[in-house]
């Protein structure tokens, strides 16, 4: 029994991280000889035909079960719904699916937005300028982040939107994108963002000689160390939350116990990983440069997890 995981684009620390515990987990399975192989396939240019022609050639190799982070919602559903036709299972995570016979495991990427908004407004006394930094256009992700924020803004009318940028998920782009458009903006009292990009927002504030905001972090070892560098200057605080690339693990699981025979929703929830500031240290000291704050699952976690449904 082969799996494999479909990937389509790996151009951040996010994803290098999510590709290595794949590959932890998944090899250490194939040498038990729980599956026969679990190898990672990632598409050079982020297109969806590229990604389809993948999958494709996935399912003529004999894969039984793929788990896909999908470059779009809808993009891949046609060769979804060919490979459940030929008895692959297909499982989408991080970048999800919707074709109906996919299974999905997510998080709650809306909360993500919401908790971010809830976190400023209480921080700011429910008045000050935003400044929003989104994802990679397209990706379900980036949407669900987003609306997150929308939503949960109706509640704070003293909260505004004053810029948005797309920072791609990687501290380069968004310190760019940001330096790009910070002159022609008012005063900034919080960015809102979705990870891998607080550290680019940071360094371009600086740059510009503009004060600090309140900017959420997405637990990279760049962006805990500068928390931690900022607290020592002056009790800065904020938020530091993501996905763990670590669901890599939890969809390898879930297709693994799939093919094995146990029955499982269609729609499975995964928790989000929170970095408190009273864990910031113990989390720095662990966490490699490059690397994010991680958790990678086991398969009696993942059992936990779904069965506590």
């Amino acid at each position: 029994m082969k799996v494999a995981l479909s990937n389509n684009y790996a151009g951040n620390s996010w994803r290098q991280s999510m590709l290595k515990s794949w590959s932890d987990v998944a090899d250490d399975a194939v040498k038990q000889k729980i599956v026969a192989a679990a190898p990672t396939f990632t598409t050079a240019e982020n297109q969806a035909t590229e990604q389809v022609q993948q999958m494709q050639n996935l399912v003529l190799q004999g894969f039984k079960g793929i788990a896909v982070d999908a470059v779009s919602p809808t993009a891949l559903n046609g060769v979804i719904k060919q490979a459940c036709g030929a008895g692959v299972t297909v499982v989408s995570f991080d970048g999800i699916a919707t074709e109906p016979c996919a299974y999905r495991i997510t998080v709650d990427f809306r909360q993500l937005g919401a908790m971010q908004v809830d976190y400023m407004a209480r921080r700011l006394n429910g008045t000050g300028n935003l400044f929003e930094i989104r994802g990679l256009a397209g990706v379900s992700v980036d949407d669900e982040i987003h609306q997150g924020i929308v939503d949960e803004l109706k509640k704070y009318p003293g909260l505004k939107i004053v810029g948005s940028v797309h920072g791609d998920w990687t501290q380069t782009v968004a310190q760019k994108q940001v330096a790009g458009v910070l002159p022609t903006l008012p005063k900034i009292d919080g960015v809102v963002d979705q990870g891998g990009d607080g550290f680019g927002a940071a360094k371009a504030f600086a740059e510009a000689g503009r004060p600090t905001p309140i900017i959420i972090l997405g637990n990279r070892q760049e962006e805990l160390a500068w928390w931690a560098d900022q607290r020592k200057k002056g009790n800065y605080e904020t938020l530091s939350v993501t996905i763990p690339p670590g669901c890599s693990t939890f969809a390898f699981w879930v297709t693994q116990q799939l093919l094995a025979g146990k029955k499982l929703p269609h729609d499975i929830q995964m928790p989000l990983l929170q970095v408190k500031a009273d864990e910031l240290d113990s989390v720095l000291a662990k966490t490699p440069p490059g690397q994010l704050a991680n958790k990678d699952y086991t398969r009696d976690e993942v059992l936990k997890v779904v069965d506590s449904k």
